[in-house]
């Protein structure tokens, strides 16, 4: 069953998959380089095509020469895969000044099979988010969580790819009108994958099958949507909950950052 998820996932979710919203894209050979909001280029490919060091160090500077030559490009990230044969990639990369952000890990599962009822606590209740404010309480929750001061920055991110997509949703978990847990389902157009993102829950309520339940109810929302597959990166102090709603390790991914140095 792994070999068979990670197969889907190369096929369907790398490349055009995840440069669908950027603002523009150009292809080298394997590589696509793309442009996000914010001043951020992002390399995708679903493989090297088997070449060796001095091909992949010939990539790299390529992916480079052409994020120079565009304005306003703050910083690029190379997402690399464990599983990838990619001799001396990561090596080269910070040869040319990125920087390896943590480890994550690649889960994959069968929305059918994570869309069982689990028992919540009773003062709590599940939610879509769909207005400013839901969206702005959910982000604000994240924000604590993971010590980020900037969380501001991500809402009208958010909400603008709820707008831009129906599809998207964002669901929380709240209890005496507080969020206390949250995550996203990102339905990926043109594949049988949903993603599953941004999951967080407050260190006081952890333990108690919360974030299991939001998990349940994203994969009932990508049934309905025809998805057949759930997919997420995540930490590995969120892996053992991942791997308990039902999803499978299937490779790990490390992004590399290049930062545009300050004066």
């Amino acid at each position: 069953m792994r070999m068979t998820y990670l197969a889907a996932y190369d096929r369907e979710l790398r490349t055009d998959a995840e440069v669908a919203h950027a603002l523009s894209v150009a292809a080298h050979g394997p590589l696509r380089l793309a442009v996000f909001p914010g001043g951020r280029g992002f390399v995708s490919y679903s493989d090297l095509d088997g070449r060796d060091s001095a091909d992949i160090e010939e990539l790299i500077d390529v992916a480079l020469a052409h994020f120079a030559t565009l304005s306003g490009i703050d910083s690029i990230e190379w997402k690399t895969r464990g599983h990838d044969r990619a001799p001396g990639l990561g090596q080269a990369l910070e040869h040319r000044g990125f920087v390896p952000e943590e480890e994550e890990s690649v889960m994959i599962g069968e929305a059918a099979a994570l869309a069982h009822p689990v028992d919540l606590p009773a003062e709590v209740e599940l939610r879509r988010a769909r207005t400013e404010a839901e969206v702005f309480a959910m982000e604000e929750m994240q924000g604590r969580v993971f010590g980020d001061p900037r969380w501001r920055v991500r809402v009208e991110t958010t909400l603008q790819r709820i707008r831009e997509d129906d599809t998207v949703e964002v669901w929380t978990a709240v209890a005496d009108g507080e969020v206390i847990s949250a995550g996203r389902l990102e339905p990926v157009a043109g594949t049988r994958f949903a993603g599953l993102w941004g999951g967080a829950t407050l260190p006081e309520w952890r333990g108690r099958g919360i974030y299991r339940a939001l998990t349940a109810e994203r994969a009932r929302s990508a049934l309905a949507l025809g998805k057949l597959y759930l997919q997420s990166d995540c930490t590995e102090f969120s892996r053992p909950i991942l791997e308990r709603a039902g999803l499978v390790k299937v490779s790990t991914t490390t992004p590399y950052v290049w930062t545009r140095p300050t004066d």
